[in-house]
């Protein structure tokens, strides 16, 4: 399975620079509301060192990672789900996402900002509790109940403000600085957190690769990400942790330890767990 982020907030919170920032990609990011009217998508590696490691033990000539999809949705406003501003149009691409990432404004108005001059707020003021409010206000009125994650966006934030927040909303939280590209893959570890995703590998000579599944899958469940057939077909799985493959160097002598167990369909898959599945 991948993961689908919707990326939402209120007009000029710094959306469409987070999007630039987690992607690399050019999208519109000028000072105004509205900008972004139909979403653009990047595909995100999820961030991690046991990856390459594996790769490296396996001398793969491949090396795939798991990856995030993040959908830049254009500024929601007031009244969004009774059709204000482009309201209708945004939230049917929120309901297509497995998480929000709520981006919340806690950067003053004033220069220096990755805008340039004087950013404007669309309340012309800026209020972060205020603009949670809002935002979660209008995603309840449109029934969209699907798991937030909080991104405080903090340039030229101060901690009190930011401490603030966190107070008083219940709830996941990450900040993140898109303009030095701070906290950007603090960002990816939450939305998996929020969604108790996690990673296991598959690994040899081709390729060494990472694959989500979430947490409590059966290793059928788990299967299915590489494909259909390794859930209905499944026999049995050979796994090992990761951490004993690298202790042992190799899966010849993991195996001559004895650290490569056969689990069959019952098997919880664990996060770091390695597996070569059988059909």
């Amino acid at each position: 399975m991948s993961l689908k982020i919707g990326i939402v907030g209120l007009p000029n919170v710094g959306k469409s620079t987070l999007f630039n920032a987690l992607t690399k990609q050019s999208v519109p990011a000028e000072n105004y509301p509205f900008c972004t009217i139909d979403p653009s998508v990047g595909i995100v590696p999820v961030p991690d060192e046991r990856l390459n490691k594996l790769s490296m033990l396996s001398h793969s000539k491949k090396t795939i990672p798991a990856i995030v999809e993040f959908v830049d949705i254009a500024g929601l406003v007031r009244g969004a789900s009774e059709g204000e501003g482009l309201g209708n149009k945004f939230l049917s691409h929120i309901r297509e996402v497995d998480a929000i990432a709520e981006v919340v404004r806690v950067f003053s108005a004033e220069g220096g900002s990755a805008y340039g001059g004087q950013v404007i707020h669309v309340h012309e003021k800026v209020d972060p509790l205020f603009d949670i409010e809002i935002i979660n206000l209008e995603l309840e009125k449109a029934g969209l109940k699907k798991p937030v994650l909080y991104v405080l966006n903090s340039s030229e934030a101060s901690e009190n403000m930011t401490e603030k927040i966190k107070g008083k909303i219940p709830g996941r939280f990450v900040e993140v600085d898109p303009v030095f590209g701070t906290g950007m893959a603090q960002l990816i570890v939450e939305a998996y957190a929020l969604l108790d995703l996690i990673s296991f590998f598959t690994t040899g000579e081709d390729e060494t690769r990472a694959w989500t599944t979430k947490r409590g899958s059966t290793a059928p469940e788990a299967g299915k990400a590489l494909h259909t057939d390794f859930r209905d077909k499944f026999i049995r799985a050979e796994v090992i942790h990761y951490d004993k493959l690298v202790e042992a160097g190799s899966y010849l002598a993991a195996r001559e330890r004895g650290w490569v167990r056969t689990e069959g369909k019952e098997y919880i898959v664990q996060d770091g767990d390695v597996i070569e599945f059988k059909i």
